[in-house]
């Protein structure tokens, strides 16, 4: 083999082994995400609910997230059937994803949240506890 085509078969594997490496990254990382609540009690009624996206192995906050799908619910107080509807509404901290909601009773409610994280296979998908206070 000449040193033309060694170089040549080494430049292969080196690549090969990068773009292994990428796609192994990429399909694990998902679970690197996950949504954290600003605040874990709110007042009843009319609220603002502020989640934080970060990544757990850099503890950095995910902005652009796509936030696909949202529910409000009273599971932890043993009533799934009582929801409320969630509204995204913006917010002006990078990472930070705000809804406001009627929470019509105190108690423990439910937030399921699901979303897409650019460059990223997979969905990050929670369900945070929420205690409406008087």
């Amino acid at each position: 083999m000449t040193l033309l085509n060694l170089k040549r078969v080494a430049a292969a594997a080196v690549i090969s082994l990068v773009s292994i490496g990428v796609v192994s990254q990429a399909q694990a990382a998902i679970q690197d995400y996950e949504f954290q609540l600003v605040k874990n009690e709110i007042k009843k009624g009319v609220s603002v609910i502020a989640v934080r996206l970060i990544n757990k192995v850099t503890g950095k906050p995910v902005p652009d997230a796509v936030i696909f799908a949202s529910r409000l619910d009273m599971t932890p107080d043993g009533m799934q059937e009582m929801l409320t509807k969630v509204t995204p509404i913006p917010s002006s901290e990078p990472g930070v994803y705000q809804f406001k909601a009627n929470l019509s009773m105190t108690g423990g409610w439910q937030l399921s949240l699901g979303a897409k994280v650019q460059g990223e296979t997979g969905s990050v998908e929670n369900k945070l506890v929420i205690k409406a206070v008087p």
